[in-house]
């Protein structure tokens, strides 16, 4: 039987019958299956009380950037053990809304509150948190955080590398990327550093 032979005699019904799992982008779950008439139907599976797909593992990485000078999420503000193993004594917070200034009297904070919108200045940030940073690598070491880690305090700690450094942005981004892959500014941060020409 040639090809078109097949194509032309082939019915659906000879097809086995498949489940098919699917998560939507807000996080729900459903099995897709087809009736006898080959109409689809969808039955939820479980239930999603995020409305997104909700990544709950604790990111504890404490990125050693350079001696005393530390990257990450905010869930490592609530670990003071790794704070503490790591000779953190300063932690600078650069997510607007949260708040981690969680044990006062063991770590000095700065909370600088920055929007995570490509069209947020980044660089009018940087003095103030820089004189942060310095502060605090030189008296044990600093920790530089924003929700996830991968963009506001990633900007911060590239600025300060290029400024401290005299790095270029490829060189000061590459090396952070090495030791955190997550590290991600987003495109406005991105193009902001790129131009960024630092006063020594």
């Amino acid at each position: 039987m040639s090809l078109l032979d097949q194509l032309t005699t082939f019915s659906k019904t000879s097809l086995r019958r498949t489940e098919t799992h699917v998560r939507t982008v807000d996080g729900r779950e459903y099995v897709e299956s087809r009736d006898d008439q080959g109409r689809s139907n969808l039955t939820p599976v479980g239930a999603k009380d995020y409305g997104w797909i909700g990544d709950v593992k604790p990111d504890l990485q404490v990125a050693k950037i350079r001696p005393g000078l530390f990257l990450g999420s905010q869930d490592v503000t609530v670990r003071p053990e790794l704070l503490r193993s790591n000779n953190i004594t300063h932690v600078l917070n650069v997510a607007a809304g949260v708040e981690t200034e969680t044990f006062p009297d063991a770590f000095t904070y700065k909370h600088v509150p920055i929007l995570d919108l490509p069209e947020t200045n980044i660089t009018e940030y940087f003095q103030d948190c820089f004189a942060f940073i310095k502060a605090g690598a030189t008296s044990g070491g600093v920790f530089v955080h924003c929700n996830a880690g991968v963009s506001r305090a990633v900007s911060i700690v590239v600025g300060y590398l290029m400024t401290t450094e005299s790095l270029a942005f490829e060189d000061a981004y590459g090396q952070i990327k090495q030791i955190r892959p997550s590290a991600r500014p987003n495109d406005g941060f991105m193009k902001q550093l790129k131009e960024y020409k630092p006063s020594q």
